[in-house]
């Protein structure tokens, strides 16, 4: 099993670190009816500080989809149960997700295919990692609204391309979770942020939802950005930047 986990891998993204650019906080569905492959898809994603969710069928998917916000969903058409084609048809009705379709069928007729249906962009199997986070990185930036490409307020200042934050100047040691939630209270721009909304797009729906994650977090970021403290408890709603 370690064999072919690895040559799948290799075969899926070769060279991962070399790859690796940061990429927005988006939250991203993986669906692939071949385990090994999903699966080394999703953990390549969250190396790259994406909050990744992974469905086997077109059911799984359908269900996902209808109950959790995604910004992109990486979807092979070629899914048993409920096809790929249909899947792309409904997510488009549910959400707002783009979609970045993937299979194994080369012609051109079935990129046109796939496209007609909705799909946002096509990669054909098999793929370099690298270009696959390219595409997952450029349907991300259109999935969210305009945003300043450097986020600041209260004298912090977060360049989510070059992930780094400083505050007054002072370079800051986050963590990959530390980032993505300062990220997106900067984006909330003044506005409460709940701790649900963190947990979704920061976190992954692995993630249990009574747990203190969030909290402990905040509690690290705080002690990080020092006094004075920007971010503030709203009891009851969640948390935001003075």
């Amino acid at each position: 099993m370690a064999g072919a986990i690895a040559g799948v891998q290799d075969r899926v993204y070769p060279r991962l670190m070399a790859a690796r650019g940061k990429i927005d906080a988006v939250r991203v569905l993986v669906v692939e009816d071949e385990r090994l492959l999903a699966d080394a898809i999703a953990e390549g994603l969250r190396r790259e500080s994406l909050a990744v969710d992974v469905a086997y069928d077109g059911d799984a998917a359908l269900e996902r989809i209808g109950v959790n916000d995604y910004d992109v969903v990486v979807l092979d058409r070629d899914l048993p149960r409920v096809h790929g084609d249909d899947v792309c048809i409904a997510a488009l009705e549910k959400s707002d997700a783009r979609i970045l379709m993937l299979t194994a069928a080369a012609s051109i007729r079935d990129r046109v295919d796939g496209l007609a249906r909705g799909a946002d962009d096509y990669l054909g199997k098999p793929f370099a990692f690298v270009e696959l986070v390219a595409r997952v990185r450029a349907l991300g930036r259109r999935a969210r609204p305009a945003t300043p490409p450097v986020l600041k307020r209260a004298g912090i200042r977060l360049d989510p391309a070059r992930h780094e934050v400083t505050r007054d100047d002072r370079p800051l040691a986050l963590s990959r979770k530390e980032f993505g939630v300062l990220e997106e209270l900067l984006r909330g721009d003044g506005a409460v942020v709940s701790a649900e909304q963190l947990l979704e797009k920061v976190w992954d729906e692995n993630i249990d939802p009574f747990t203190n994650v969030v909290r402990v977090t905040m509690m690290t970021l705080r002690r990080k950005l020092g006094e004075p403290t920007v971010i503030e408890t709203v009891p009851g709603s969640g948390y935001r930047l003075r």
